[in-house]
């Protein structure tokens, strides 16, 4: 077309600007189509209107008053070319966290991506994590105040709105991290059905470390767990514990870990309010006794057949470790983390010797100084270590009598009968020998 052209003005040269007569109504400048053509096409974005067509901008104008629109658009920062302000999302800063303020602490706001509240909530979830990092998972208001007041050292706190913060004591928050999430992303990684959108990070606490309110109102009488994997029994047995006023609870190895959320829920924050020592060996669960007790352990298994048969025989003593309705009768293994022991011939080619045990009704006297009680699992049962610290110690074999028929009770049930009727003994026994000692008191005065 450009030849056609060039061919066109060498016949007409003193008509360069047009090569058609205007009786043809085509008038064509040949400068401005050859530079039509020489132009490249480019891609143009037009606005959407509310149908959802492409609305095309006007043709421009030619002449001055384009100059004048051209200067307008310059003068509206708000009348923007879409082309011109349509920018790569990739070249746009990748911005992580803001900082607020509340009441003079400081916290951040996490923004879509922000795997921190995934990331320690997978790992907290672990046992392995707890024991070797030494952190727990502390969900909801109540949990995170009673740690809070005994001392516990929290490392992260992940709330949804302001309000659940500042339910928790902001004061003794300093110091952690504090991240404000959306409450979708609590409710995806809680493990209650209605979470109050608050979860906390804190240090495995020390029970040395806490600061215990209810020590004055403790009994000298301590809960030893001995096999108890059930994490509901765990938490209601510690719940138990702590509402009966013991002085501490002792777990042996082969229970649940205590600080598993379901035994914190089951526990409602008995963590907090009587000391928990985890994971000991039989030898050390006789160090953190303050003075010497008398260790008894707990059968509510087949317990009214085996008194009746002791008192038809005028004896109270049994023969073998498979009378006690708990105790484990597998075979002893060194790998295992509870105590096992045989019953049968095998045992008896050992050398070893049952231990006898004297056995009482739970409400017979049976807490007259102090006493710790053994629980064990209902799987697995009693070790045979705890039967004989019982015997060693000159303790008792307590069970619950049931009405024929009907099956023993769980474990968590007996430890809550057992030890309140522990405890009104010792109460009673207080009051007595507080009643001797100012009746002592008085008589001597009077001399």
């Amino acid at each position: 077309m450009a030849a056609l052209i060039r061919g066109v003005s060498r016949l007409f040269p003193t008509e360069r600007n047009a090569f058609l007569s205007t009786s043809s109504d085509i008038i064509v400048e040949s400068k401005r189509f050859v530079r039509g053509l020489r132009r490249k096409p480019v891609r143009v974005l037009f606005p959407e209107d509310d149908a959802g067509k492409a609305v095309k901008p006007p043709h421009p104008q030619s002449g001055p008053h384009a100059a004048e629109q051209k200067v307008a658009r310059r003068g509206h920062p708000d009348r923007t070319d879409p082309v011109k302000t349509r920018t790569d999302p990739a070249k746009q800063p990748h911005v992580t966290v803001s900082k607020d303020h509340i009441d003079g602490l400081r916290y951040e706001r996490a923004f879509p991506g922000d795997k921190r509240l995934s990331r320690l909530v997978s790992v907290a979830r672990s046992r392995t994590f707890r024991e070797h990092q030494g952190k727990i998972l502390l969900e909801g208001k109540r949990l995170i105040c009673d740690a809070l007041e005994v001392g516990a050292r929290p490392h992260t706190v992940f709330f949804s709105a302001l309000d659940r913060l500042r339910e928790l004591p902001l004061d003794k928050l300093r110091g952690a991290a504090i991240v404000k999430v959306k409450f979708e992303d609590i409710k995806i990684w809680s493990d209650v059905v209605a979470p109050q959108g608050v979860i906390a990070i804190f240090a495995r606490p020390d029970p040395s470390h806490l600061n215990f309110s209810q020590r004055g109102q403790s009994v000298p009488m301590s809960l030893i767990c001995d096999n108890v994997r059930d994490p509901g029994n765990l938490g209601t047995m510690l719940r138990c514990a702590a509402a009966a006023g013991c002085r501490d609870v002792l777990l042996s190895k082969g229970c649940v870990d205590a600080w598993e959320p379901k035994v914190l829920r089951a526990a409602m924050g008995a963590h907090f309010r009587l000391p928990v020592h985890s994971n000991l060996d039989w030898e050390e669960i006789g160090n953190h006794f303050p003075q010497p007790v008398t260790v008894h352990v707990a059968d509510s298994s087949h317990g009214h057949h085996v008194r009746r048969d002791a008192e038809d025989d005028g004896t109270h003593k049994l023969s073998k470790p498979g009378d006690y309705g708990w105790v484990s009768s597998s075979p002893s293994r060194k790998k295992t983390e509870y105590g096992e022991y045989d019953s049968d011939s095998e045992s008896e080619d050992d050398g070893l010797s049952p231990p006898r045990v004297e056995t009482k009704l739970y409400h017979e006297n049976w807490a007259q100084s102090p006493s710790a009680l053994v629980i064990g699992g209902e799987t697995h049962g009693l070790s045979m270590q705890a039967v004989q610290l019982a015997e060693k110690t000159h303790g008792h074999r307590l069970f619950i009598p049931v009405v024929p028929g009907v099956d023993s009770l769980n474990s968590a049930m007996a430890a809550s009968i057992i030890l309140f009727e522990g405890r009104r003994q010792l109460m009673k026994l207080q009051q007595t020998t507080g009643k001797k000692r100012q009746a002592k008191a008085d008589g001597s005065g009077s001399n």
